[in-house]
């Protein structure tokens, strides 16, 4: 068994999700809350974007596992009405008022899917590892798709944000690049294809990366991880009182108004003003602070 600490002993893998490695980069103290601390500190309440997110998330889901007779528009809109997370809304007739919109959202987005289209996966998690990091993740959806007669795979990611994407999201995304890293070391088949499906425009937005790359996002994650490892360690071993912030530092800015552990965060409260449980629903167009509504996936 492989030993960490020890000179001269083969060091242990680290496992990520590329969650914990952006959460490291947006604020090294909130990645200490978040998977560091024992107990954890209380978080703040439910947001409704991520009640929106995880409903529709999980509707387009259920949807590919009906029968392929029952993979209907309405089906589609009833999955979302009966799985509705009603959490963080200001109150029952906004909760209804985004029930509503949703349903159209996730109706509109289905009308133009073939049911008979089967994805290679649906909520997949699929991994891979290098030999310094053991990444892994659960893919919205993994298409399997024809390219010069050949089947590659294709990550699809839904994005239920207000705020309008571009191709960059797609290309610059360190968590679509291993996902499709790790779709082909557990699938064993070609993926380079990365999309970002925007439901409330109805944008694909869609990048095709080579082996350069994907190993560029790689190397980074894996200089990410190395940080974070070194950082858990000395949490591990016992940090002298005082010295939490200097090796989790925060990191404070706009987005500060988001964080789940604002509360606790002297720094980040002087940053930004707490946001209400359902201001991400109508955020401000192309603000940097904004929230991409949806729940955080793993």
């Amino acid at each position: 068994m492989e030993q960490l600490g020890f000179e001269g002993m083969p060091r242990r893998l680290y496992p990520c999700t590329p969650t914990r490695l952006s959460a490291w980069l947006d604020c090294p103290r909130r990645y200490r809350m978040s998977y560091l601390d024992r107990p954890p500190p209380p978080k703040g309440p439910p947001w409704a974007h991520n009640s929106l997110g995880a409903s529709i998330h999980n509707a387009l889901a259920g949807w590919w596992r009906l029968p392929l007779a029952q993979r209907t528009v309405a089906a589609a809109g009833g999955l979302v009405g009966r799985g509705w997370i009603d959490e963080g809304f200001a109150d029952a007739a906004q909760s209804a008022q985004w029930r509503q919109r949703a349903v159209a959202m996730v109706q509109r987005y289905v009308a133009g899917l073939d049911p008979a289209d089967e994805p290679a996966g649906v909520e997949r998690t699929v991994a891979t590892r290098t030999p310094t990091i053991a990444v892994s993740g659960r893919i919205d959806r993994l298409d399997a798709r024809l390219n010069d007669g050949a089947t590659e795979l294709v990550v699809v990611d839904y994005k239920t944000g207000r705020h309008l994407l571009t191709v960059d999201d797609a290309r610059g995304s360190m968590a679509l690049a291993l996902y499709a890293l790790a779709a082909a070391q557990t699938l064993r088949r070609p993926c380079c294809r990365v999309e970002l499906h925007h439901l409330p425009s109805g944008e694909v937005l869609t990048w095709s990366h080579t082996d350069a790359s994907l190993a560029r996002h790689l190397a980074r994650a894996e200089d990410i991880a190395a940080e974070c490892a070194a950082a858990d360690d000395q949490m591990r071993a016992g940090l002298p009182a005082g010295r939490n912030d200097e090796v989790f530092p925060p990191r404070p800015s706009a987005a500060c108004g988001w964080c789940d552990y604002l509360r606790h965060c002297p720094e980040g409260a002087a940053a930004a003003p707490a946001r209400r449980p359902w201001d991400g629903l109508s955020p401000i167009s192309g603000s940097p602070a904004e929230p991409d509504g949806e729940a955080v996936r793993q």
